[in-house]
């Protein structure tokens, strides 16, 4: 042991420790009863291709879920049931399916249970009590980020599954960094130690350097002989071994005391021994309490029982953010290391009372849902009060909380050919029941649930009602969207909606990346049409990181989405699934257009007929370029900027921003609007309409009909000369596109308007002797910049943020047992053993079409990449050439 380790593991939890974050509201504390404690939403991910099905498919076995062991080669798994996912053989839409560990009887595995707790259950091993497991299985593919992303913002916990060959990979760190951005609680499971090539030594290592967390080794792997194949996984918590007899479906466990080990395989004892030493001192660094137990035991650290051991770890990894990363070992497909997986859920992984309180927005303020909860509460508020806050419209919304009885996430939309479109729900407080009038705030509308499902990955059990901190599904709503927040509200009519601010009430959204690329869809007749444009909506409604867009000009409708593969899904779904009849064109790249000069106010009248009555308006417009800085996100305040003069900001997307002048409107004076505004009008839906008609103008371009990016839009709105009592919002909205699009159009014809291109941060990794060939080929022959080597995070603004907290960790402090089979040529001093190398680098996105074939040729097939949008930039004149050369051969 280190010398004055004691003293110094104090100092260091004193002022490093955090206790873990809980839910404060008293409506979520009285939900915190058995059902909510032994409820764990659990989500896999992963690199593409690490294991995540087949662990799936061991844990639903294990669980008494299946009776039989699905296959992702034979196409047999219950969690890709998708057509499309049993071809290729990938995950390509996230599942979610309820399980029971350990498991029930099996006549009791759909029938909702609420186990009796034993008095013991908070200082005793969770994992002895049935727990209900929500598990949702998350794509690997990079095109697929979305997915994963709207399946993180309702999880819990997650079990990250690494490659024990390829070690910590692309796709990984980059689903780890968004599991961080959410503080969720993770668990490591390194797979595939069964493999040539299995490296368990430098995937711990690469877990510290690239993951930033310090790894506690739970488990070892156990090698016949030392030198022979993997049988089994040497327990470090309890000190114990594990062997699993080869051949079985993983049911045959024979487990090894310490003492009897050291009889039969002494090395692997004194390696276990070793191991239980490096993860009570990593333990001690990070909780106080594990620093008590060591000192009580006489600082010994075999003497520390597996349960105190546990509840330390627990302790780590609930932490925020957390730095102590607890590792396991195993072979899915050789059905080894599934079992204490499943146990480590349980044991380690937070129920949903045990989760930061969910953030929200109310009247666009930011807050909390237990802050909204609790000022319901007449004593809280009298508090509030006392302390001399004023009362506002945001607090009165606060107080009318109390009739709030269910406040929901909808995560995900997906069509089912046999019970139509499921609604995937997250119930972040109260309940919602069979039959409940749910108001979705983002769309301002109502619906009633008719039907609740507990969802069982293909199959479903209906339910009467799903609890907080529980996943489940709502049929029949036919307007509910991914990332819409849907409450239930005491009195609440299908035509009405929550009074007090509470119709503006949202969870935290879920951010929808831009997309890149594009296709053009075409029906076959025009008796087809319909039927295509309803699927594409539904397609739509199921999947929020595809656009649809209608060519004015050519009158065709454009679908871009996030990648080829992704487009190349939606087409097979559009014309196999849905069975329609289109022609579906080349995947193109969705460039921007960037006008280069500034043009002057340009007035425009609309007066004409609309639907039969004359309609009247006219619009002021004028832009102008802006730099990509200048763009604050959100929509602005109302301000003042001199006496009478009043303006409105709005950000618009593509970093477009929209500034509408208003004298003598001020929305915070309705009275004043008389004398102004014709009484059929009111200013938040004039100002609601200039912004649809501006934001319509600039979604295709004059140059070449791409969306126009990097422009200020400036309106001015003379109410007295410009509000007639014909004015109408529609017509409002057709002024305010005709200016801007006149305005548009001027400016290109003074100078020449750019096209803009995205551009990709790109993350390679290859292996020494690839280096230089990669690197050649990214910045001579793709036209790209390398950023750096060797270093584990993206340098640009849009990903590095929070990247200087990150805990850099010298690989050579982290305990690891001998690999076997290790050559021992590879740098341990960087962490990146067998010579692994990483080249972070930006490059067009247009250059990296089809580059993973000429990667795996470049490398040996060896070579892997992950890359994400870093922003559009400005073409050079040659290569703005070439690129409208190429578009017009079509």
């Amino acid at each position: 042991m280190r010398v004055g380790w004691v003293c110094y593991a104090r100092r260091v939890v004193q002022h490093n420790v955090r206790a873990p974050r809980r839910l404060l509201s008293s409506q979520a504390q009285s939900q915190g009863d058995a059902l909510s404690k032994t409820t764990r939403n659990i989500g896999i991910i992963a690199h593409i291709d690490a294991g995540k099905t087949t662990t799936t498919e061991r844990m639903l076995y294990y669980s008494g879920y299946t009776r039989r062991i699905g296959d992702v080669d034979e196409g047999s798994t219950v969690t890709d049931f998708l057509p499309a996912e049993r071809a290729r053989g990938i995950t390509i839409q996230s599942a979610a399916i309820t399980f029971h560990w350990p498991p029930l009887p099996p006549n009791t595995q759909h029938t909702p249970q609420v186990p009796v707790l034993p008095d013991s259950f908070e200082t005793t091993l969770r994992s002895t009590v049935p727990h209900n497991v929500n598990l949702i299985d998350t794509p690997g593919h990079a095109d697929f980020t979305f997915e994963v992303l709207r399946s993180l913002r309702v999880l819990d916990g997650a079990v990250c599954i690494l490659d024990g060959v390829a070690g910590v990979e692309a796709q990984t760190e980059k689903v780890w960094m968004q599991a961080g951005t959410y503080d969720i609680p993770r668990i490591i499971f390194v797979n595939k130690l069964d493999r040539d090539g299995a490296a368990f030594s430098r995937t711990v290592k690469e877990i510290g350097v690239r993951l930033h967390g310090w790894p506690a080794v739970c488990q070892i792997p156990w090698w016949r002989g030392g030198k022979g194949a993997f049988t089994g996984v040497g327990d470090i918590v309890n000190l114990r071994a594990m062997l699993w007899q080869g051949g079985g479906d993983g049911r045959d466990i024979k487990a090894y005391a310490i003492d009897e080990l050291e009889k039969t395989d002494k090395a692997f004892a004194e390696e276990i021994k070793k191991a239980r030493v490096a993860l009570v001192e990593i333990l001690s660094e990070h909780d106080d309490i594990m620093v008590e137990n060591f000192l009580e035991h006489d600082e010994d650290h075999l003497a520390i029982s597996g349960t105190q051991i546990m509840q330390s770890l627990r302790r780590v990894v609930l932490q925020a953010p957390q730095s102590v990363i607890p590792v396991f070992a195993g072979a899915s497909f050789r059905n080894i290391g599934v079992q204490p997986l499943l146990d480590a859920i349980v044991d380690l992984l937070p129920s949903p009372s045990e989760r930061p309180d969910p953030e929200i927005s109310l009247s666009n303020q930011a807050s909390s849902l237990s802050v909204l909860l609790n000022a319901s509460e007449p004593s809280k508020a009298m508090k509030s009060a006392k302390k001399g806050r004023q009362a506002s419209k945001h607090d009165l919304a606060l107080v009318e909380a109390k009739n709030l009885t269910a406040c929901a996430l909808a995560f995900k939309v997906v069509n089912d050919s046999k019970r139509g479109v499921l609604v995937y729900v997250r119930v972040y407080s109260g309940s919602i029941d069979r039959g409940a009038t749910l108001f979705n705030t983002n769309l301002g509308l109502a619906e009633r649930a008719p039907r609740l499902l507990k969802m069982y990955a293909n199959d479903a059990v209906e339910v009467d009602s799903i609890t907080a901190g529980q996943i489940g599904v709502i049929t029949g709503l036919k307007h509910a969207r991914t990332g819409d927040t849907l409450i239930v509200y005491r009195g609440l009519q299908m035509k009405g909606s929550p009074p007090g601010g509470l119709s503006t009430l949202q969870l935290r959204p879920i951010n929808v990346p831009p997309p890149v690329f594009f296709t053009s869809i075409e029906p076959n007749s025009l008796s087809e049409q319909k039927h295509v444009q309803e699927s594409l909506g539904i397609l739509l409604r199921e999947d929020p990181s595809l656009h649809l867009s209608i060519d004015e000009e050519s009158g065709q409708t454009h679908l871009a989405g996030m990648g080829d593969l992704h487009l190349e899904i939606a087409r097979d779904r559009l014309l196999n699934d849905f069975k329609s009849k289109a022609r579906i064109g080349k995947i193109e790249i969705g460039y921007r257009e960037a006008i280069t000069s500034a043009t002057s106010p340009y007035t425009f009248n609309l007066d004409k007929l609309i639907a039969g009555k004359a309609a009247k308006a006219t619009i002021t417009a004028s832009i102008d370029p802006i730099d990509d800085s200048a763009i604050i996100p959100g929509v602005q305040e109302q301000v003042e900027i001199e006496d009478g003069a009043f303006e409105t900001t709005f950000s618009l997307p593509d970093n477009n921003t929209l500034h509408i002048s208003h004298p003598n409107l001020s929305r915070h004076d309705s009275s004043g609007h008389k004398n102004y505004i014709p009484a059929h009008l009111s200013l938040p839906g004039i100002l609601h309409s200039i912004q649809a008609g501006a934001a319509a103008a600039l979604a295709r371009g004059p140059f070449n009909g791409f969306p126009v990016a990097n422009v200020r839009v400036a309106i001015d709105l003379d109410a007295q000369a410009q509000l007639l009592p014909e004015t109408s919002p529609t017509a409002i909205s057709m002024a305010a596109r005709a200016a801007v699009n006149h305005s548009l159009r001027t400016a290109c014809a003074a100078s020449p308007a750019v096209l803009m291109e995205p551009v990709m941060m790109v993350t390679v990794y290859v292996n020494e002797s690839s280096l230089g060939a990669v690197v050649q080929d990214l910045s001579s022959a793709r036209g790209g910049q390398v950023l750096s080597l060797d270093t584990t995070s993206a340098p640009s603004s849009a990903s590095s943020a929070g990247t200087d907290s990150e805990v850099r960790i010298d690989p050579n402090l982290i305990y690891t047992p001998p690999d076997p089979f290790a050559s021992g040529t590879g740098d341990v001093g960087s962490g990146l053993a067998d010579s692994q190398r990483q080249i972070v680098a930006r490059v067009p996105l247009k250059e990296m079409v089809g580059y993973l074939n000429h990667l795996r040729a470049l490398t040996g097939g060896r070579g892997t990449f992950v890359m994400s949008v870093d922003g559009f930039e400005k073409m050079g004149t040659q290569r703005q050439k070439d690129v409208l050369e190429r578009m017009r051969e079509f």
